[in-house]
């Protein structure tokens, strides 16, 4: 297993956060230009409730570049504390295993996002693997930065 930690402090309230990062349009401005997520059409952000924890929620096509196919995900959330974290565990077809958890919680001026990582790749040779989930996830963080600033530590 392959495990990784990013964390952002950012210049937002924690539940502004929480709203842009569980949502549709937040999600792709974390990943955008380098990959597209795809959702079903009428899905506008993860679900506060109403989900079955462990039951995938939808088959997620990664688009590279926006419009390459290079992998899929089925979302899969097994648990979810509304605006604070999320552990997400979902099948994918690059990976044996991928687990993101996202905590967003208070700090001094405003918000702390913590995403951790374990995976296990099944396609791409470990150093690869690594490397590419690190780069994309240094990319989401420094978007989300770039969205709200910086806060203080």
């Amino acid at each position: 297993m392959i495990t990784l930690r990013f964390e952002s402090h950012l210049a937002a309230a924690p539940d502004v956060v929480w709203r842009r990062v569980t949502s549709v349009a937040g999600i792709a401005d974390e990943m955008t230009p380098l990959l597209r997520m795809t959702f079903p059409r009428g899905m506008s952000a993860l679900p506060e409730d109403g989900f079955v924890p462990g039951q995938k929620l939808c088959r997620s096509w990664l688009l590279l570049l926006r419009v390459l196919p290079v992998d899929w995900s089925d979302l899969t959330l097994v648990e979810l504390e509304p605006g604070r974290r999320f552990l997400e565990r979902s099948p994918m077809l690059s990976m044996a295993f991928w687990q993101h958890e996202r905590i967003v919680a208070p700090s001094a001026r405003g918000a702390r996002v913590v995403d951790h990582l374990t995976f296990r790749p099944r396609l791409l040779p470990r150093v690869l693997a690594r490397a590419s989930v690190a780069l994309f996830f240094r990319h989401r963080h420094a978007r989300l930065r770039r969205r709200f600033g910086e806060g203080a530590i």
